[in-house]
C-alpha cells in the first residue's frame, strides 16, 4: 500500500512531516529495505530498531518511526504499537475483504492455496511466507497492493488473546480454521482446550455479516460455528460437510477426489492437504468462482520450501517437511511416508517443541503411531523424540532399527550407512530442531 506521511504521522500521533511525500513500502529490517520504504525501529530482547536508523536513511528510506528523535524520524513512545497503528488504519482505508487464517498446523499451505484459487479470477494479496505475528500481521497487511479487492491473511498465536489482539489489526471479514492440535500447549495450563478457545478468537472477531469457514472433521472447530451468529460453511471428508471430499485416492505423487462433481488432482500429498484444498475452495466459492475453473489451480498446487517437498536421490524418495512439527502434523506426514510405494519406509523424526509437560507423552504417541501404522525404521533426532523411539520399540520396532541422536548430522551419517534404493524416507521436526542439518548431511 502507499501511504502519505501526513497520515501516517496522524495515525500514530506523531508531529506532522514538514513533507507530504508518499511511502512505497515498509520496513522493520535493513537488510530488505527498498529505497522509499518507511522504517520502523523496533527493539527486542537481542537487537535495537533505533541503532539502525542512520543504515536505513542510506539505504533511501522516506522516514523513519522511532523511540528517538531527528530529521526525517516520525517520534514514537513505542514503535511495534505504531506499526499496528499504521496497519490498522492502512486495512480501514483499503476497505477491501480480508481471508483470516488459522489453525494449529496447515496455515501456511491454505492461506497459499486459497490466494493461489482466488487470484485466478481476482486481484489478490497474501502473506508473503508465514509472516503471522504480532510484527508480520502488520507487515502483511501493509503489504496489500492497492488495486486487491481479497487479501489472504496468515494469523497465527503462542498464547491467549493473540489472535483477537491480531483481528483488530487485520478486521477479517472471512475466518477460516483448519485444525485445533497441540502446538504451543506448554503455554496453555488447561491444554487443549485453551487453544481452541484461542482459535476461536479469530471467529468471534468477525463482523455479524462475516463469513465463518471450519473443518468439519475437526469436533472442536467444527463447535466454533456457535461462537458465530452469521453464515457458516464447512469442508472436509465428513458427512455433512459444505465442500466435501469422496473417492479419496493416493495415485503418484498428490491425491485425487471429487467435490463439488468435479474430480480433482492436486500433487500436495496428504489427507491433511485434501482439506486444505477444500478449504480453498469453499473460500473461492464464496467469491462466486467455480469448481471446474479450478481443477488447474489444484493441478499446479507445489508445497512450499520444507513442507512436504518431495525428492528423489538415488532411487530413495525423500519427504522434506523440515520446517516444523506438532504431533498431529507428525501423524498426518507418517500416513503419507506409509502411503508411498516403497521397499522399505524410514522416519526421521525431530523433537517437537513447545509441549511443556505433556512433551514425554506426546512424544510416545508419536512414536507408538509411527510403529502401528508400519514404519520398520526410526530415527530420534534431540532432546524428547527419545521417547518417540523408545516407544516405537515397546510397539514392535526392533531395537536395531531404532535410533535416537542427540544432534542432526550424526543422524544424517546413520542414514547414508542404511538407506538403499527404493527407500523412502520422512525427514520432520520443529524448527529449533534443525532436522535439515540431517537431510542436508544425508544428502551430501
Amino acid at each position: 500500500m502507499r501511504l502519505a506521511l501526513q497520515e501516517i504521522a496522524a495515525a500514530i500521533g506523531a508531529a506532522p512531516p514538514a513533507n507530504d511525500a508518499v511511502a512505497t513500502g515498509f520496513s522493520t529490517d535493513t537488510r530488505t529495505l527498498q529505497p522509499g520504504d518507511v522504517f520502523f525501529a523496533l527493539k527486542g530482547p537481542n537487537h535495537d530498531g533505533n541503532r539502525y536508523v542512520s543504515t536505513a536513511f542510506s539505504k533511501g528510506a522516506l522516514a523513519a518511526v522511532a523511540e528517538m528523535e531527528g530529521v526525517g524520524i516520525l517520534t514514537v513512545p513505542d514503535a511495534l504499537s505504531a506499526l499496528q497503528k499504521v496497519a490498522a488504519f492502512a486495512r480501514t482505508r483499503w476497505g477491501g475483504v480480508v481471508v483470516g487464517i488459522t489453525g494449529s498446523a496447515g496455515k501456511t499451505t491454505t492461506k497459499d492455496i486459497v490466494a493461489r484459487m482466488l487470484a485466478s479470477a481476482l486481484p489478490t494479496g497474501k502473506t508473503m511466507g508465514n509472516f503471522n505475528n504480532h510484527v508480520g500481521v502488520p507487515l502483511s497487511i501493509l503489504g496489500i497492493p492497492g488495486e486487491a479487492r481479497v487479501a489472504v491473511i496468515e494469523i497465527g498465536m503462542n498464547h491467549a488473546g493473540e489472535i483477537r489482539d491480531l483481528s483488530t489489526i487485520a478486521q477479517q471479514t472471512i475466518a477460516l480454521v483448519t485444525n485445533v492440535g497441540y502446538a504451543h500447549v506448554e503455554n496453555f495450563p488447561d491444554g487443549i482446550e485453551g487453544i481452541a478457545r484461542a482459535k476461536r478468537e479469530l471467529v468471534e472477531a468477525l463482523p455479524a455479516g462475516g463469513l465463518a469457514i471450519l473443518n468439519l472433521d475437526d469436533h472442536r472447530v467444527a463447535q466454533f460455528a456457535a461462537a458465530h451468529p452469521g453464515p457458516t460453511l464447512t469442508f472436509g471428508l465428513s458427512e455433512g460437510a459444505d465442500y466435501r471430499a469422496t473417492d479419496v485416492r493416493e495415485a503418484g505423487p498428490g491425491m485425487w477426489f471429487r467435490a463439488c462433481g468435479v474430480e480433482f488432482h492436486s500433487p500436495l500429498a496428504g489427507l491433511h492437504n485434501v482439506r486444505n484444498v477444500l478449504a480453498g475452495l469453499a473460500v473461492a466459492g464464496h467469491f462466486g468462482i467455480e469448481p471446474e475453473a479450478l481443477r488447474d489451480v489444484a493441478a499446479a498446487l507445489a508445497p512450499g520450501k520444507m513442507r512436504g517437498e518431495r525428492l528423489v536421490r538415488n532411487g530413495i524418495t525423500i519427504y522434506d517437511d523440515c520446517y516444523n512439527a506438532n504431533p498431529e502434523a507428525m501423524r498426518a506426514m507418517l500416513d503419507v511416508l506409509r502411503g508411498t510405494p516403497a521397499r522399505r519406509h524410514i522416519a526421521v523424526l525431530g523433537e517437537m517443541l513447545e509441549l511443556g509437560r505433556l512433551a514425554e507423552s506426546l512424544h510416545r504417541d508419536v512414536g507408538s503411531y509411527a510403529a502401528r501404522v508400519g514404519i520398520p525404521v526410526l530415527v530420534g533426532i534431540r532432546g524428547a523424540a527419545r521417547y518417540a523411539v523408545d516407544a516405537a520399540i515397546a510397539e514392535g520396532v526392533e531395537t536395531d532399527a531404532a535410533y535416537f541422536f542427540d544432534e542432526p548430522e550424526p543422524a544424517g551419517d546413520k542414514l547414508k550407512e542404511i538407506a538403499r534404493e527404493g527407500d523412502a524416507i520422512l525427514f520432520k521436526g520443529s524448527r529449533g530442531t534443525q532436522v535439515e542439518r540431517a537431510l542436508e548431511r544425508f544428502l551430501g
